[in-house]
């Protein structure tokens, strides 16, 4: 019988990898002792240690596969390895899942490692300000790490000493404990922590981070409906998911940036708007796997004429594709600039050894389209150079079929490559721009430097929103969604994308404010079914930011909507809502109770 060990002291060999700023790069291995976690040196080196396990979810096609793929707004492309399980829902996502038995070790180490922390420090003689301070930090990162665990398993482990001994018995807690633990914890970080760090501590929790995560816990716990005993929701969750993110809204130095495409902008990493972000680093000693979240949202771009790969539009690992609900129903693709400013719609040739000419083009004897002169279309010319536009995607509907003669005589009159949406494949889409990383050093560099955000003033407002409108206070919730929505519109002289008048029929010299289009009333809020538009709401501000899963079982639409929007999802059902115990921790339980205590419904 194997036996169970959640490692515990893995955070001080974790110290020489995990920099990300000033305070995450240090260079000097500290004594591997016990004793060492009770000095401000040993404390600090145990916080950047425990940090480190945050990095797990996007150090490879990891959390974007557990909160994304199989979902109402992305479905999977043509790559990619975990398609049949996590998209299809077959048989693959079994107890035995490798990417399940990895989070499980590497959230459980992260807690072991902050339990025996925790220990130490409240042992320790430290001030009682850094005391309180350093148990805030790992008691967040505790929480972080459960609160990501319960979600996706329900019934976990629930550890909360810290023990040098090797155990093998660990029974699963019920939901209700978990989150009764969450919430306290959270409670505790958010009266200790600092409300604002230094630049060169930027990555460090705050206390509005931990009052984000507690929002956010609250109203997770506060808006179930058929689980809500389960998870021993209080009448008073939906009050206190309100007060902690109007505190986030009203009291922190976080603001909304004006312009959502800012929010993507490589070079405004830890903008106003971040209020909580994994951290990495440009150097590659300590850079580990990096964020590779930038791999898997691109498209086959270097396949069209006139392009090549580079590190500006990505590597094209084609595992996320947007629905036809992300593309044709989920936005106001007119009035709401969130929709075009996600997405990479158009490409600037960069190969002038594939740029195309102008050419007749036949099919079964049949002339279909000549090169007309009075427009520049010159038979044998090039059709474009290199910096001129070789590639533009759109999402508005040709009425034609893919291969229909139709459709390749409207496609061969540009000069660039035009995929319209009933060419769109699982190779050829537009790319979502949140997670590119244009900086990284090389066209093969897969660890990019990008901070992965967890945590931003956006989500804030929507879960103010959703609590109030939970509650039935419409007219709060109609503000905060019209803060949001203020800034997804296109802004007064703002001059719009050229979708706007050649997809959406907007005039194209309009530089008005689309505001007034978009804004709700706590009339329209209160006349529809408030949880799914919200739940909607946060579909189009938080695409593909890797919430989405879990907001789907959160209002308990999962099976409903991906049903519905998902084609792929063939093999769904309702007990799906959670993940499978990793057979591996079931393994080495001695003793272990019967399957059905030991492991989720639907996997036994």
């Amino acid at each position: 019988m194997k036996k169970i060990i959640y490692p515990i002291l893995l955070a001080l060999a974790f110290v020489n990898i995990t920099g990300c700023s000033d305070w995450l790069s240090e260079d000097d291995a500290p004594k591997l002792t016990y004793d060492y976690y009770e000095t401000e040196e040993g404390v600090d080196a145990a916080l950047h240690a425990a940090y480190s396990f945050l990095r797990w979810g996007c150090g490879g096609e990891r959390f974007s596969v557990l909160t994304e793929l199989g979902t109402d707004l992305f479905t999977a492309g043509n790559d990619g390895t975990h398609k049949a399980a996590f998209n299809a829902y077959g048989s693959q996502l079994n107890p035995s899942y490798s990417i399940l038995q990895e989070l499980w070790e590497n959230h459980y180490k992260g807690i072991g490692n902050a339990n025996i922390a925790i220990g130490k420090i409240t042992g320790s003689n430290m001030s009682e300000t850094k005391k309180d301070q350093s148990l805030a930090e790992m008691l967040f990162i505790r929480s972080l790490l459960y609160f990501d665990l319960v979600q996706q398993f329900g019934k976990i482990p629930l550890v909360t000493d810290g023990s040098l001994e090797v155990r093998t018995e660990f029974k699963r807690a019920p939901v209700s404990d978990i989150y009764n633990q969450i919430i306290s914890d959270l409670r505790f970080a958010e009266s200790k922590l600092v409300p604002e760090v230094s630049a060169a501590e930027k990555g460090r929790a705050t206390s509005f981070a931990a009052a984000h995560l507690l929002s956010k816990v609250y109203l997770t716990r506060g808006s179930a409906v058929s689980y809500a005993n389960e998870m021993g929701q209080k009448s008073t969750d939906l009050d206190s998911a309100l007060h902690y993110s109007e505190k986030v809204i009203k009291e922190s130095p976080h603001k909304l940036l004006p312009n959502f495409s800012d929010l993507w902008d490589i070079n405004n990493m830890g903008n106003s708007e971040v209020i909580f972000a994994v951290q990495f680093t440009s150097n590659p000693i300590f850079n580990g796997s990096g964020n590779a979240h930038h791999l898997y949202w691109c498209t086959m771009y270097e396949s069209f004429p006139g392009m090549i790969r580079d590190i500006y539009n990505g590597r094209p690992y084609r595992r996320y594709m947007p629905t036809e609900k992300t593309f044709q129903t989920l936005f106001d693709r007119k009035n709401d600039s969130r929709f075009y400013k996600s997405f990479r719609w158009s490409f600037i040739s960069n190969n002038q050894t594939t740029i195309p000419t102008w050419r007749t083009l036949e099919e079964n004897g049949s002339v279909y389209f000549i090169p007309d002169p009075s427009k520049g279309q010159v038979d044998g010319q090039p059709k474009f150079a290199v910096g001129d536009t070789a590639l533009v995607f759109s999402v508005k509907k040709t009425g034609y079929t893919a291969n229909s003669m139709e459709i390749k005589k409207i496609v061969a009159e540009y000069s660039y490559s035009y995929v319209p949406y009933e060419m769109f494949t699982l190779n050829y889409y537009p790319i979502l721009v949140k997670h590119l990383a244009p900086n990284r050093p090389s066209i093969a560099e897969m660890a990019s430097n990008r901070e992965w955000v967890r945590m931003r003033l956006g989500e804030t407002y929507l879960i103010a929103a959703e609590a109030a409108g939970r509650k039935g206070d419409f007219d709060l919730a109609a503000i905060y969604i019209n803060e949001i929505r203020q800034r997804a519109a296109w802004q007064e002289g703002e001059e719009k994308m050229s979708q706007y008048w050649t997809e959406e029929g907007g005039g194209m010299h309009d530089t008005h404010s689309t505001f007034d289009a978009i804004k709700v009333t706590s009339a329209q809020l209160s006349s529809m079914d408030f949880v799914s538009f919200i739940l909607d709401e946060r579909g189009r501000e938080l695409l593909g930011e890797l919430y989405r899963w879990e907001d789907l079982v959160r209002c308990e639409k999962l099976y409903d909507w991906v049903k519905q929007y998902n084609k792929e999802a063939v093999s769904i059902r309702t007990y799906h809502r959670l993940r499978p115990i990793p057979q591996s921790h079931i393994d080495r339980l001695k003793p272990a109770g019967q399957i059905e205590e030991e492991q989720n419904e639907g996997y036994y």
